[in-house]
């Protein structure tokens, strides 16, 4: 059994948390939409009935749900799952990417400022990317597709 890691038993509980967040938002409506930064053409899109704000917003949570699955995997927290090392340096690039698409942003707007929505989730998902980077970079041997998982 690989030893517990907290980075990636942290990264998990936060993809879980924003799996959750937009399952809330296809249940609070056009106003959790606007709120959440989704963008007033999806607002607008939910405020009428569209099922397309639902299934995109129903597609992301379950994709953050199985995230994070692969980081308590990861961790020992629950059996291993295919491609595991594959999976966690694939998550950990996206996140950190989309943590990072501030930085050139910052330089291409000039002097118009960063709306507040694009700077706080770009943090946030900052954070998300570097629990999973280092959890997947301290289980790294743990995670070797020739061992054993509990």
């Amino acid at each position: 059994m690989t030893a517990r890691n907290p980075w990636l038993i942290a990264g998990g509980w936060l993809s879980a948390a924003a799996s959750l967040l937009h399952l809330a938002c296809i249940a609070g409506g056009p106003d959790w939409y606007r709120f959440f930064g989704a963008g007033e053409e999806m607002a607008r899109a939910a405020a009428r009935g569209d099922a397309y704000p639902a299934v995109v917003t129903l597609g992301i949570a379950a994709i953050l749900a199985i995230w994070a699955l692969y980081a308590f995997a990861g961790a020992g927290l629950i059996r291993r799952l295919p491609l595991m090392r594959t999976a966690l340096v694939i998550i950990s690039a996206i996140y950190l990417l989309r943590g990072l698409v501030v930085v050139p942003l910052i330089f291409l707007m000039g002097n118009e400022p960063i709306g507040g929505f694009a700077l706080w989730s770009s943090l946030i998902v900052l954070v998300y990317g570097i629990a999973y980077a280092v959890g997947t970079w301290k289980a790294w041997p743990q995670l070797s597709a020739k061992r054993s998982h509990g």
